[in-house]
């Protein structure tokens, strides 16, 4: 599965929530799986949107298709656009499904890591990280997937905020530790996403 993340700066709410809901065009589409996103509850003005897809080759085809038909309603309504793609490599928790109706918050972890360290890392993540995700109450499902350049993308789904808050209270200092994260990341960026229902298609 491909996983399409895409972040921007949104300067015309009202345009942009319009132009979003457009992307419903997206059903029927081969390949497509699910598409889903919302705000930034850190950054003011953000906006995020996860799009998955069968494979790199269904995807490819809708871009020289159908894609600059339904993103041309947003033309104009945001800035500084950032979009990455990666390959699904193996679930947080089980049986990943591209959903949004049960899920309140995404949980969004971008890290380049050290060369030398990417197979240690995504080790850690499975053996370290992915138990204690999937032991929390709140914590619904998830995804760790790869790009090329040792970069790696940590989606977790959330019922609720106050569960997400509750797990990084109390885990995430002494997982970080004990997963030598430190040693492992080069650089990481992330963001808490407010899903926003209306752009679930």
């Amino acid at each position: 599965m491909l996983v399409k993340w895409t972040r921007c700066t949104v300067v015309d709410r009202r345009g942009f929530e319009r132009g979003q809901r457009k992307w419903a065009g997206l059903l029927g589409e081969p390949g497509f799986r699910g598409q889903g996103g919302g705000w930034s509850r850190v950054r003011p003005g953000v906006a995020h949107v996860f799009a998955f897809w069968e494979s790199r080759a269904f995807y490819d085809s809708f871009m020289a298709r159908s894609h600059d038909r339904l993103a041309a309603s947003q033309s104009g309504t945001f800035t500084d656009q950032q979009v990455r793609l990666f390959d699904h490599r193996f679930d947080v928790k089980t049986g990943f499904e591209p959903r949004f109706a049960d899920t309140d918050l995404v949980r969004v972890a971008h890290c380049r890591v050290r060369e030398e360290r990417a197979d240690h890392f995504a080790l850690m993540q499975e053996k370290v990280w992915n138990p204690a995700m999937a032991g929390s109450p709140g914590m619904i499902r998830g995804l760790f997937g790869e790009a090329p350049g040792h970069e790696f993308l940590i989606l977790s789904m959330w019922q609720s905020a106050a569960e997400h808050g509750k797990y990084r209270e109390e885990r995430v200092e002494r997982l970080a530790l004990r997963a030598q994260t430190e040693a492992d990341v080069a650089a990481l960026t992330g963001d808490i996403v407010e899903l926003e229902p209306s752009w679930t298609v």
